[in-house]
């Protein structure tokens, strides 16, 4: 645990349910305030750093002995042994929305609902035109980019694609560098996002998923999330789906109360479950 930055938000009552919430590549836990805010009265909320992201360890993206999913479900499922009483509300957003499916995969036992917001998990639509446009966007101008060094340029493309709609000039310049310095840690998710390493979208790996789940999106982010929506929604047992008028990829920061309600809504119907 030395090495993960967590912190607990809401009630810490054995009475209050418990959530776990994971947050998207280049971003913190503080990603979450706003909707925690919200929903600080009904959740007891648990919220990490992902690794090389916040006040968590760096992640050595050049050490290629462990996938960074892995650790960064290590981390989660960690983090519940030592401070969840018993199953979680489980809510990812984009790639941590990646770890979250992974997790429910995994560890069942311990996840009593499970949203989804935005996952991108490009793989499960890899027969769509989109698929083939996402990806070369992905290997040209951004990871020319790369190749180039210029971190500032990778990260001005990705935050074009991927952000919450402010030009990348009008982005603080605290938040631009930190962007900037992270980068890195994009390319090494392909092999999540892009070739489904894990199977998390093959033959039947989301038609065992029992727990509610719950798919969030906002109404004007790249089509590609409908298209990976479209799939989650047909293949998976017990789904409901909510777009957020108005809002992106980055619905959780921009559109705060629109997620909380979301959740609220969601949260109120799913089983309670016995803690351990």
């Amino acid at each position: 645990m030395a090495d993960i930055h967590w912190t607990r938000l809401g009630p810490a009552t054995s009475a209050a349910p418990e959530a776990l919430f994971l947050h998207c590549s280049l971003a913190h836990l503080g990603a979450w305030r706003g909707v925690a805010k919200v929903l600080s009265g009904d959740l007891s909320m648990l919220m990490m750093d992902l690794p090389g992201h916040g006040k968590s360890a760096p992640y050595d993206v050049a050490d290629r002995s462990r996938n960074y999913q892995d650790l960064a479900l290590s981390w989660a499922l960690a983090l519940l042994a030592a401070e969840a009483a018993g199953p979680v509300d489980l809510v990812g957003h984009s790639f941590g929305a990646t770890i979250a499916l992974r997790l429910a995969q995994v560890a069942p036992d311990r996840v009593r609902s499970l949203t989804l917001i935005e996952p991108v998990l490009f793989a499960a639509v890899k027969t769509d035109p989109l698929f083939a446009e996402n990806t070369a966007y992905m290997e040209g101008p951004f990871a020319d980019a790369m190749r180039a060094g210029d971190k500032d340029e990778a990260a001005r493309l990705f935050n074009d694609l991927w952000g919450n709609g402010t030009p990348w000039q009008a982005v603080p310049e605290r938040m631009r560098n930190d962007m900037a310095a992270r980068i890195d840690l994009i390319p090494v998710a392909k092999n999540v996002t892009h070739d489904d390493v894990h199977g998390q979208v093959a033959p039947g790996a989301l038609e065992v998923l029992e727990m509610p789940c719950l798919l969030i999106e906002g109404a004007t982010s790249p089509a590609i999330i409908a298209a990976i929506h479209d799939v989650f929604e047909a293949r998976l047992p017990d789904v409901r789906r909510v777009v957020i008028e108005g809002a992106g990829h980055m619905a959780p920061i921009t559109h705060p109360a629109q997620v909380a309600r979301a959740l609220h809504d969601f949260l109120g119907t799913a089983p309670r479950l016995p803690s351990r």
